[in-house]
Parts: structure tokens; C-alpha cells; sequence
């Protein structure tokens, strides 16, 4: 018997707004794995495409730390929150889980081992990357149809020179993660 292994990657830990994202992703046999590369490398079209792909040929779940919870935690301890409640939500439970870095959620009565550049390396992890990536995105993008001056729908919430200038002008707002510099 073949076990069942979930990849699981996060996005989101960089920005300056909104929730961390993780995905964990147990990919069915039949899935073409030559489709697959880590989420940053690929355009956006193409992300999109296998977001959609994965997500029918795979059980998958998304979890997620909001601001509050990382200004809270620290963002370390909200991306592994976010990795814990990924894992949690999967309707099989995986035999091994492949975490993508060097550190591991705290989850009991789960296999659990840290691959550094996993998601270059592991197919179940690069898709984890996608779909955490993509999920986090389109949020991102619906939230700043009410902040139009923050141009979040292209910098995502990071620190782009567009983004710093816009807290200047506009100031922070409750989406902004408070303990990241330069938001202190």
C-alpha cells in the first residue's frame, strides 16, 4: 500500500496586509506532475490554469492566520498556525505530511518533515504553493476594491515603493499588519 503524503506551503508571510495562507495538497495519482513549478516562478496566467487543475485533481484544503493573529503570534508562529489549520481541514488524513522550510506546525499524531525548497523539489508542495498563492491573491484583489489607493490588486500588501507612498497619504488601515516595520 502507497501512503498517502500531503504537500504544504504557505504565501502571504511578506506582506504588509492580511492573513498568512497555507495550503496542503494530497495530489491523486493520475495528476501530470510535469505541469508543476513553484508558484513565484510562473506567470500569473499559468498559476491560474493549475490552480483550477490541481484543485480537480487533488484533495486540498486552505488555511489562514489573519493580521490580528500575526501581529499577535509573530508571522513565523501565524504561517505554522496557518500550515496546522490547512492540514486539519483535509478530508483524508495523509500518512506523511512535506512541509515547505525548515520548521513544522505543532499538530499531534501526524508524520510531519521540513523540506528546505520543497516546493522546487516536491510535487505535492509546489502545489501547495499554487493554491496557497493564488487563494491569498484573490483575496487580496477582492479587499482592495475598497482601498483603491493602496494598489493592492498589484503589490499584493507588500512593500512596494507605490504601497509605502500610499500609507503615507492614506495611513494604515485594519488590514495592515501592525508589528511589520516599517508599520510600527
Amino acid at each position: 500500500m502507497k501512503k498517502i503524503v500531503a504537500g504544504v506551503d504557505e504565501a502571504g508571510r511578506g506582506s504588509l496586509i492580511g492573513p498568512v495562507y497555507a495550503a496542503a495538497v494530497i495530489l491523486n495519482k493520475s495528476i501530470d506532475l510535469k505541469v508543476q513549478k513553484e508558484s513565484k516562478s510562473i506567470t500569473k496566467k499559468r498559476r491560474e490554469y493549475l490552480f483550477k487543475y490541481i484543485k480537480k485533481n487533488s484533495i486540498w484544503a486552505v488555511g489562514k492566520a489573519s493580521n490580528k493573529e500575526i501581529d499577535k503570534l509573530n508571522i513565523l508562529q501565524a504561517s505554522l498556525l496557518a500550515m496546522k489549520r490547512a492540514i486539519k481541514k483535509l478530508k483524508k488524513k495523509p500518512d506523511c505530511v512535506l512541509v515547505d522550510g525548515n520548521k513544522l506546525p505543532k499538530i499531534n499524531n501526524y508524520e510531519l518533515k521540513a523540506i528546505i525548497k520543497g516546493d522546487e523539489k516536491i510535487p505535492s508542495i509546489s502545489a501547495a504553493s499554487i493554491i496557497a498563492k493564488v487563494s491569498r491573491d484573490r483575496m487580496i484583489n477582492n479587499l482592495g476594491k475598497n482601498y483603491k489607493g493602496y494598489n493592492w490588486n498589484k503589490n499584493k500588501g507588500y512593500g512596494t515603493k507605490q504601497h509605502m507612498k500610499a500609507i503615507k497619504k492614506l495611513g494604515i488601515t485594519s488590514h495592515h499588519r501592525k508589528t511589520f516595520s516599517p508599520l510600527k
